[in-house]
């Protein structure tokens, strides 16, 4: 599979000269099959407006699927131009949680939209998901649900056959306990979804220094995904989420500090790509 960072920002988009290597834009991940173009993305952020440039002029036919229903994953949907088109069809899929388009009515509708999701031009439909393992725009997914303040999370397990990515963006496993380094349980659904995978894509927002006064947010530190990524046997991790206000230079030094560990760990790019399993070991 093909997967392309389209924006790796947390919480709000961080536009500047001091984030320009990382990219500003919130969260979203691109997914293709080989050869095809990208059916499968995975949250839509402010960076969902690069997915455009993937399709190449092409609407948008496939599933975006939400880890959760926060700003940083949902305010780029009513900028999606290539699924804001006569010709698209969009499923947008999400952890069940009530019927999807009244929830989302809350966020995108006047007065603090001018549209709602059902005026979204194409053909949009609107699905909760249930946990367990489905098949989605040709890969398995195995969705489980991980603490996150704020409304049903769930993180994933993503494969087409050749190679397995985890993607959980965001994660706050202090809630089941301290864990043994105090920033959080290695837990069942993490574990789940992580053990032996070629690529986690993991929440990153905080430092371990950080997070004693950071952790009621709901997020994880990265010292704690390079910690899971051991456990698990993953063979690369993809530090995700970035705080807003940590920047490029900032962002290389964590990762250099970070570099002297078993697993391969890097800090998610935006414009990124990489090509799976045949990158596994770069």
């Amino acid at each position: 599979m093909r997967l392309t960072v389209c924006g790796a920002r947390g919480s709000t988009p961080a536009p500047g000269p001091d984030f320009v290597r990382y990219g500003g834009h919130t969260l979203c991940i691109a997914l293709a099959r080989r050869g095809r173009k990208p059916e499968l993305i995975l949250d839509a952020g402010t960076g969902v407006r690069n997915v455009g440039a993937l399709l190449g002029g092409e609407p948008f036919r496939g599933t975006i699927l939400l880890g959760h229903l926060h700003w940083d994953h949902t305010q780029g949907l009513p900028f999606f131009s290539a699924g804001d088109r006569d010709d698209a069809e969009v499923t947008l899929t999400m952890p069940s949680q009530g019927d999807p388009v009244p929830l989302l009515t809350r966020m995108i509708s006047p007065p603090f939209f001018p549209i709602g999701p059902l005026e979204l031009r194409g053909r949009w439909s609107f699905i909760g998901l249930e946990a367990g393992e489905h098949v989605i725009e040709g890969f398995t997914v195995l969705a489980l649900e991980i603490p996150h303040k704020g409304g049903r999370m769930f993180g994933y397990r993503i494969s087409d056959g050749n190679a397995a990515i985890t993607y959980m963006s965001d994660h706050s496993p202090i809630a089941y306990g301290p864990g043994p380094a105090g920033l959080g349980e290695y837990h069942d659904a993490a574990r789940a979804l992580a053990s032996g995978v070629d690529l986690l894509i993991h929440d990153a927002q905080h430092t371990a220094q950080e997070f004693p006064e950071r952790a009621f947010l709901g997020h994880s530190a990265m010292e704690y995904a390079v910690g899971l990524a051991e456990e698990c046997g993953v063979r690369r991790l993809l530090l995700f989420h970035h705080d807003p206000a940590r920047t490029d230079d900032e962002l290389d030094s964590l990762v250099k500090t970070l570099s002297s560990h078993s697993v391969t760990v890097e800090a998610a790019c935006e414009g990124q790509s990489i090509e799976l399993p045949s990158e596994v070991n770069p």
